[in-house]
């Protein structure tokens, strides 16, 4: 089940709520129970750092799939 995390306005909270697809966009209470929160972006995968994919070309005219 797909887990989303939540931060409330009222007191600054950040939770995190285990439910359903379907109910992803549903209103979720805080765990102090206020009410007005709001669900927080999900960006997993994107820290850390890229490499550069081994051999191919130089990438002048096509990102490299030419090999020029």
């Amino acid at each position: 089940m797909p887990r989303y995390e939540f931060r409330c306005r009222a007191c600054g909270s950040t939770f995190e709520v285990n439910r359903p697809m379907a109910e992803a966009g549903a209103p979720a209470q805080c765990p102090a129970g206020h009410d007005d929160t709001v669900k927080l972006l999900a960006v997993g995968g994107l820290g850390g750092s890229a490499s550069a994919p081994a051999g191919g070309g130089g990438g002048g005219c096509c990102g490299g799939a030419c090999g020029c």
